[in-house]
This record gives structure tokens, C-alpha cells and sequence, in this order.
């Protein structure tokens, strides 16, 4: 059985949704933007609170899932912009934070899970490295969702690092122990990169600092990590320039975003067109997800209808009540096309992509399979 050849990564994989999404609740969905940069930040999320919760109780969600998220919401402003909390009887599920602002508030009561946004908050968050170098050394920091960030330090040779002219006999000598000096501390600066990429699966590094230490780091990284590098402005001194980097290093991780959007569809367009492993629309996408065929869907980030049917387990979907009849489902339900199609992937171990209107697959859903 051949499989697809996915670009790797380029696909959000979230197991711990899967598990989440794995029974039908019904479950309280909650996207609150938090607006951690304004005054009075505290009531101001309360009092949207309020209403979101009236909206959810009256679509019949308990007093119990209600008072579970009361008690998360008077601090989330502390964690950032954006507040994720998916609920049900036995209490909160789900909670995360995001550091950006929110484009509007959602409060669903349904049986399944509200999920894209967190999946397009995992992806428009790749982990990265960056790397501020100077010939002494390197600071290095590795940037991830799920985890806290990771800092190391490197090289620290600091004798001599300066190609001065002593004169004499003992010029060339100094001079090429100052060059030896600097091919050290990026070899130890390497040996910490390499270590933080494979640690936190680093699909992006971005490099700053001194021309000659970002050089010799290049040189001295194995391809794999090579492909990674970015290059940035700004140094490693305490000059002033950290707003500047960090501003660089946020354009540098949506350009890359972007990239793998790019390879994704450039990788579904040669499968579809060679009639191969790929699938396109509502019926043929629901088709493939409900024989675990699927290892890469392809959904609109605005998809909400139409809407789908489904069954007890992740692999029950249709795109008609007959379809989940010849299952063996008694009693099929309705649910957001996107909530199954992405309950339907996470459960069978697939990938998800989240892709613009203008680039999404006709229907809005699309997919790369395992096997054809």
C-alpha cells in the first residue's frame, strides 16, 4: 500500500484534540478575546462573558459547564489576547491562551467541539529557533505552543576574538588563533541548534547577529538545519534592537506559514491531477475520511455550511443520513461540516490544514490520502 509522501509537518497534528473530539458531548465551544493591552482589561472580558453565557444557556447549555469557565475567565486577561475554552458536564476539557487578538467571539452549544481555531492557532504558530550570534558564542531560544520556550547558551571562548596586528614573527600565528577561535564557538553554537530543532521540531531558525558568526554557523549546521535558516537583523548586544528582531522573527514565521501552505497545495494540485491521491469536494472528502483514507484534509478557514451528518465514532460521516444508515448508525445527527470533517481527521490520526477562501479546494474541503 503506497502512501501519499506528505511534505512533513505541513499538516497541524493535535492528538491531544483527537481525544477531545473522539465522543460526542455536547460540548460549550468558547472563544473570548481577552484584550490583554487595554485598560480595564479585567471587566471589560466579564461583561462579554456575560452575554456569551446567556447566549449559551439559552441554547441549552447547564448551569454546571457555565459555572466551570466563570471560574477562568476574571484572569484570562493575564494570559494573553485570546481565550480557548471547550467544556461539558464533567467541566473544562480544554483551555488555552493565544498572544493575538481574536476576529470576533464564539459561544456554541453543540455535540461536537468547536476546533478550527485552535488548529489555526497551532498552525500559524510553527516552532523556530532563534539565534542571536556574535563570534563569542550564540544566545539561542526555541519557540513552541505547547510547552514553555526552551534558552540555551553557547561557545564562550573568548580568547583571542579580535584579528588584531600584534606585528612581527607572531602576526599570522595570532591572527589564525582568533579565526580558530570564532570556528569553535560556532561549533558549539551548532552542536546547541542542532540539539534545539530536534527537541522542539523546529521548522524554522532565525538568524542574527555578527556576518562572519552567522557564516560560520551556516558552515558549520548539517543541511537539515541549513534549509531552516532565515536570516534576521539586529545582534546578539543589548543595543535596543529587541523590538525590532522580534517583529522581524513574527514577519520571518508567517512568511513561512505561508510556505507550507504553498507546498501543500502544490502537492494536492500534482495528486489531483494525476487522478491519484487526492480527493476534492463535500461528498468525495467525506468519503475518504469515513475509510481512513485521509492523512492531510484541506478545509476553508471560513467553512460553516453546509452542514453534515455523523455517528458515535470519529469515522461516522456522510454527507447524507442514508450513508450513515448503511454504517449501521441508528440514529445519525447533523452537525458545522467543518466540526465533523475535522473530528472525523483528528480521530483517524490525520492531519489538518487550514487554508484560505481564495485557495481552498472546491466545496471548501479537500483532502491527501494514505492509499488510493
Amino acid at each position: 500500500m503506497e502512501t501519499s509522501g506528505l511534505i512533513p509537518d505541513t499538516f497541524v497534528d493535535a492528538p491531544e484534540l483527537a481525544d477531545l473530539a473522539a465522543s460526542p458531548g455536547p460540548y460549550a465551544s468558547i472563544y473570548l478575546a481577552t484584550e490583554a493591552a487595554v485598560e480595564n482589561a479585567g471587566p471589560r472580558v466579564e461583561r462579554r462573558w456575560k452575554t456569551l453565557r446567556a447566549s449559551l444557556a439559552e441554547q441549552g447549555a447547564g448551569e454546571e459547564v457555565l459555572e466551570a469557565v466563570d471560574a477562568v475567565v476574571p484572569t484570562a486577561h493575564l494570559q494573553g489576547q485570546a481565550l480557548a475554552v471547550i467544556a461539558d458536564a464533567t467541566g473544562i476539557r480544554h483551555l488555552e491562551h493565544d498572544p493575538e487578538l481574536l476576529s470576533g467571539d464564539i459561544a456554541r452549544w453543540g455535540r461536537l467541539p468547536v476546533l478550527l481555531p485552535l488548529l489555526e492557532w497551532r498552525q500559524a504558530s510553527p516552532p523556530h529557533v532563534v539565534v542571536l550570534a556574535d563570534r563569542q558564542g550564540a544566545d539561542l531560544v526555541a519557540v513552541r505552543r505547547q510547552g514553555a520556550d526552551v534558552h540555551r547558551q553557547a561557545g564562550g571562548e573568548d580568547y583571542p576574538l579580535r584579528k588584531v596586528g600584534p606585528g612581527g614573527w607572531s602576526q599570522r600565528r595570532f591572527q589564525q588563533r582568533a579565526e580558530n577561535t570564532w570556528e569553535e564557538n560556532a561549533a558549539d553554537v551548532a552542536d546547541q541548534l542542532v540539539e534545539l530543532v530536534d527537541r522542539v521540531n523546529a521548522r524554522l531558525v532565525v538568524l542574527s547577529g555578527d556576518v562572519r558568526a552567522r557564516q560560520l554557523l551556516r558552515d558549520a549546521v548539517p543541511d537539515r538545519v541549513a534549509g531552516l535558516l532565515r536570516e534576521a537583523g539586529g545582534g546578539r548586544s543589548p543595543d535596543g534592537s529587541g523590538p525590532a528582531i522580534e517583529a522581524e522573527v513574527d514577519q520571518l514565521v508567517r512568511q513561512r506559514v505561508a510556505e507550507e501552505s504553498a507546498q501543500v497545495l502544490e502537492k494536492f494540485a500534482e495528486e489531483r491531477g494525476q487522478n491519484d491521491r487526492a480527493v476534492e469536494g463535500v461528498a468525495a472528502t467525506l468519503g475518504a475520511l469515513a475509510l481512513g483514507q485521509v492523512e492531510g484534509l484541506l478545509v476553508h478557514s471560513g467553512l460553516e455550511e453546509p452542514s453534515a451528518w455523523f455517528g458515535p465514532e470519529p469515522l461516522h460521516v456522510g454527507a447524507n443520513r442514508d450513508e450513515l444508515g448503511a454504517m449501521g448508525v441508528e440514529a445519525p445527527e447533523r452537525a458545522p461540516l467543518v466540526d465533523v470533517a475535522i473530528r472525523a481527521a483528528l480521530g483517524a490520526g490525520a492531519g489538518v490544514r487550514i487554508l484560505s477562501p481564495e485557495h481552498a479546494p472546491a466545496g471548501g474541503l479537500g483532502a491527501l490520502l494514505r492509499w488510493r
